[in-house]
């Protein structure tokens, strides 16, 4: 296999020189914070959470966000496949990972690397077991199918006794390198390197062969199984790498939150990618990135603000929900192609503009010398 050259390598620093300052500055986000405001990155027992530890606690957030929204944007935005089920995924990893930690006496570092493996598996099987199942339905078919089978996990494990039904249990012994309470900094990057893998794989994925399927589905699978292609196979293949990744996000999701519950199988961790691939932009690579940063950052910064009008006080933070389906509304039909989406596609008109028409060959440039060349016999 051949390696990349060196030239190979600096131009693709120098194409993505955008996303790599944005890395680079991700990394050292948390200390300059605490430059700025004079707190530790690191926290101090017995003192309150400062600037920094409270902002790498939401963008840590946000990167799982980030990664869930990315695994569903592979379906809905690379694959064309609507899914109202993909909570069950991001589910199954936050109860697997707590099951894990509960119930097997292998110690906390075993404990969470099997639970991790065993996430991954059931995922997997369960993606595979959906879409054979249901894959062959078209559209509203689909989503809906996939909608019931969430809600009846949801439900089951609601009612479960095995893990506490609605309650829920706690994780409370967790290895320190990937205990957020005791080693934020780590969690932060963890929660970091996830998001970027993520995205790089999602990326090679699509440049690949088996992404140029994908998105021949998307674009008209009837044309894709004329050529040839075993279109139900490819579907396959997205649904369990987008199981899988939503897995990856709701077991960093649990040990976060320390908390196992039937809300991560709820309905707000299959709306919430949806609206965040939509807005961001889906078909492109950064766009439920963006959407995810967007909303979430929104949503923390209004949710304890109140509007006095009048006699009249509105509690944003109630009213949530209300402004997000706003929002939604106004990216639809004012950038129906998402905020990514509409930037590339205003990029390529303007470098169209810009760019002057290519040269004609020389042969073409020859002939348009000598018309009267090709009339001779």
């Amino acid at each position: 296999m051949m390696q990349p050259t060196r030239s190979g390598w600096r131009g693709a620093l120098i194409a993505n020189w955008f996303y790599l300052l944005i890395a680079v500055g991700l990394a050292f986000l948390p200390q300059i914070i605490g430059l700025i405001t004079g707190d530790s990155p690191f926290g101090v027992r017995g003192r309150p959470i400062g600037q920094s530890i409270f902002w790498q606690g939401v963008l840590i957030e946000v990167f799982l966000l980030a990664v869930l929204a990315m695994s569903y944007n592979l379906l809905f935005g690379f694959t064309g496949v609507i899914s109202f089920g993909h909570a069950l995924f991001f589910g199954a990893g936050g109860y697997v990972i707590g099951l894990a930690l509960e119930y097997t006496e292998l110690g906390p570092e075993l404990s969470v690397i099997v639970g991790v493996i065993i996430a991954l598996v059931v995922s997997a099987g369960l993606a595979l077991l959906i879409g054979l199942a249901s894959l062959r339905l078209r559209g509203v078919y689909f989503a809906v199918f996939t909608l019931a089978v969430a809600e009846l996990f949801f439900i089951f494990f609601g009612r479960l006794p095995l893990t506490f039904a609605e309650d829920g249990f706690s994780i409370t012994d967790l290895p320190t390198w990937i205990d957020p309470i005791r080693n934020r900094l780590g969690f932060y990057y963890i929660a970091l390197v996830l998001m970027i893998v993520t995205f790089l794989f999602l990326r090679r994925l699509i440049y690949s062969p088996t992404g140029a399927v994908m998105l021949a589905i998307r674009e008209n699978e009837e044309r894709a199984k004329t050529i040839g292609y075993n279109t139900l196979r490819y579907k396959l293949i997205a649904i369990m790498i987008a199981g899988m990744l939503a897995a990856l996000a709701g077991i960093l999701q649990a040990l976060f939150t320390k908390k196992v519950g039937p809300e991560l199988l709820g309905l707000t961790y299959t709306i919430d990618p949806l609206l965040m691939t939509i807005i961001g932009g889906a078909g492109t690579f950064a766009g439920p990135v963006v959407g995810a940063t967007g909303i979430h950052l929104t949503d923390r910064l209004l949710r304890d603000r109140e509007i006095i009008i009048g006699a009249t006080t509105i509690d944003i933070g109630a009213s949530w929900a209300l402004i997000l389906g706003i929002l939604f509304i106004i990216v639809v039909l004012v950038l129906p192609q998402g905020i990514v989406g509409t930037w590339n596609r205003w990029r390529a008109a303007r470098q169209a503009q810009t760019t002057p028409p290519p040269p004609p060959s020389a042969r073409n440039q020859r002939a348009i010398e000598t018309p009267a060349a090709k009339s001779n016999p």
